[in-house]
């Protein structure tokens, strides 16, 4: 009996007559059992007729008529010993070419239009694509009085347009099972699409159309006014980037001691009028590159090209200038730790590449963590950090390397999160591992090796993203003019 269809009693006695053939037609079933049962029969069915076709292709006509397994058999491989061996090949099988030894990478091409703005893209073999329009805008270049803008566009992004609602905008997103962006950084503003790349023209469409044609509606940049006045009050709850940001109005005088989060201060001065001011001043064609990562590159520039070739291409404005002037930052905070960051300026930032190079690769060989990094060399258990440190001192938590690199300066230091008590100790053994490092003889050719080969890899297998591809593309292309 099952599910309370119950089947006929069979007689277990060996002595019992043959049982009788089935009737024709099957008994009825029970009403809500009838769809299942209909279920079953079509799937069957469906089954038998692929095992049929697979037959029909992966193996000769006289094997098929031996084989006399059933579909069981066909589904679980219980006659698979009929079949020819596998080192016999099957006729009427054409077997692909095999892949070269050496894949020459998709080139990234560019193309300038003539109001100055940038389509760089390359291709790629998947299905999706990743398409970012990016700006050279960020806090930076800022005001007195436009403080916070790029703080408060970033939260901005992708509401209601002067052609759609923000309603719209999302179901237009969800229809095409997209996925949208934006972030804002101290140089630089992106705003990315990631849909399948056969939906490119509404890609670049809504992308475009969120960046120039901004509504700026009362209440929607009053509802994100409130949403930023709450990661402010929240702010102590992530001290790290607390610190980050006292590292810049602590050790620089100029552009990159402006703050990238907004002030409460600033929360109050911000309006509409502020932020169409700011976009009009800095959203301009010379300083936008258009990038895309899994799109053909002329495709890309014929979707593009007239949505974009109207911008204005004004000359373009010259770069905040910023000098490293070093200092200290305190703060008391209701925290059972204490942060600690050590930090010292990179001169020449991503545009002295030698210079940044080093850098990254300093930062994997120092490493670090948390006290409760667990996994292998990939969770930075060889690095010098952990080594040396984290594995020696209970007191500490945290303590890694980290850098922050801009086009003409950075920051590299160690960040360290302890006990209240041990905090000065903490101080002396970062300064002290910096000074290890810039002794010759005491990193050897070894660590080094492993820190090359880990950037190597870190660098390699995050550009199998192609978000990230997009955005290498287009960072690239605003620091560098090419990729």
């Amino acid at each position: 009996t099952r599910r309370g269809v119950s089947c006929p009693r069979i007689n277990p006695s060996p002595a019992a007559a043959p049982l009788p053939p089935p009737p024709s037609s099957p008994p009825p079933l029970p009403r809500d059992l009838g769809s299942q049962a209909t279920m079953y029969r079509a799937a069957g069915s469906h089954l038998r007729s692929l095992k049929n076709h697979g037959a029909s292709r992966f193996a000769s006509t006289s094997v098929v008529k031996q084989s006399s397994g059933g579909l069981f058999s066909w589904l679980l491989g219980g006659g698979s010993s009929q079949l020819p061996p596998l080192d016999v090949p099957l006729p009427g099988i054409t077997i692909p070419p095999p892949l070269p030894d050496f894949v020459e990478q998709s080139k990234t091409k560019i193309t300038t239009l003539p109001n100055g703005i940038k389509i760089a893209s390359e291709t790629s073999p998947g299905a999706a694509a990743s398409v970012g329009l990016y700006i050279d805008c960020g806090s930076i270049y800022e005001t007195p009085a436009s403080s916070g803008a790029s703080h408060l566009l970033e939260r901005m992004a992708f509401r209601s347009t002067a052609n759609r609602s923000h309603l719209r905008l999302v179901r237009e997103v969800e229809a095409i099972g997209g996925n949208v962006s934006a972030s804002a950084s101290r140089e630089q503003m992106s705003y990315t699409y990631d849909a399948l790349k056969s939906y490119a023209p509404e890609m670049v469409e809504v992308l475009v159309d969120s960046v120039r044609n901004p509504a700026f509606l009362e209440w929607e940049v009053k509802e994100q006014l409130q949403k930023i006045k709450s990661e402010i009050s929240e702010v102590s709850s992530n001290p790290q980037g607390l610190l980050l940001e006292a590292l810049h109005s602590a050790g620089y005088s100029g552009a990159l001691a402006k703050p990238l989060m907004a002030t409460e201060s600033a929360i109050r001065r911000l309006d509409i009028s502020t932020l169409e001011e700011f976009i009009h001043e800095n959203y301009t064609a010379p300083r936008m590159v258009l990038a895309a990562s899994g799109l053909e590159h002329d495709e890309l520039v014929l979707i593009a090209e007239p949505l974009l070739s109207d911008l204005p291409g004004v000359k373009r404005h010259e770069e905040p200038k910023s000098v490293y002037v070093g200092g200290d930052y305190r703060c008391q905070a209701d925290s059972p730790n204490t942060h600690i960051a050590l930090a010292f300026e990179v001169p020449g930032g991503w545009r002295q590449e030698k210079t940044a190079m080093i850098v990254t690769v300093l930062q994997m060989l120092m490493g670090g963590g948390g006290s409760f990094s667990v996994g292998g060399p990939g969770k930075g258990m060889h690095s010098r950090l952990y080594l040396r440190v984290l594995n020696k001192y209970d007191q500490i938590e945290s303590f890694s390397a980290f850098n922050s690199i801009y086009n003409d300066s950075g920051l590299f230091g160690i960040h360290a999160a302890t006990s209240p008590d041990f905090a000065s100790t903490a101080v002396d053994l970062a300064a002290g591992e910096l000074l290890e490092v810039a002794t010759p003889g005491k990193v050897t050719q070894e660590q080094l090796d492993r820190a090359k080969e880990a950037t190597k890899a870190a660098v390699l297998m995050n550009l199998e993203s192609r978000i990230v591809a997009s955005e290498d593309i287009g960072r690239q292309v605003l620091t560098y003019g090419q990729r």
